[in-house]
């Protein structure tokens, strides 16, 4: 296990199409924001939306970053997303792989 101070947190998300998921997803790693993105198969999301029951097909994106980049790769992600009030949720990790959070770090 690692250090407990120096860990990952993974930010999901989701986007309505896998090309733009993908687009994100490059752009996010280029610029050093994150490690990995994992793009998730097609799901089908289910919520209310301005009084309006919806039910869309989505793509979940799982982004492992430190902690320390979260609100700069938040703000990042909120003026590339296509949704109004995008889903950005932040889960700490309890344990990370030491060689694995070695490699992320180095980012």
């Amino acid at each position: 296990m690692s250090d407990p101070e120096a860990t990952l947190i993974v930010i999901m998300t989701t986007l309505p199409d896998v090309n733009q998921a993908q687009s994100i997803a490059n752009l996010l790693i280029e610029e050093k924001l994150a490690a990995c993105v994992q793009i998730m198969p097609s799901l089908t999301s289910t919520y209310m939306w301005k009084g309006q029951l919806c039910h869309e097909s989505e793509h979940l994106v799982l982004i492992k970053t430190l902690p320390a980049n979260y609100e700069t790769l938040r703000s990042r992600l909120r003026s590339l997303h296509p949704y109004e009030t995008p889903e950005i949720i932040a889960i700490p990790a309890i344990a990370v792989d030491r060689d694995y959070l070695n490699w992320a770090s180095s980012i």
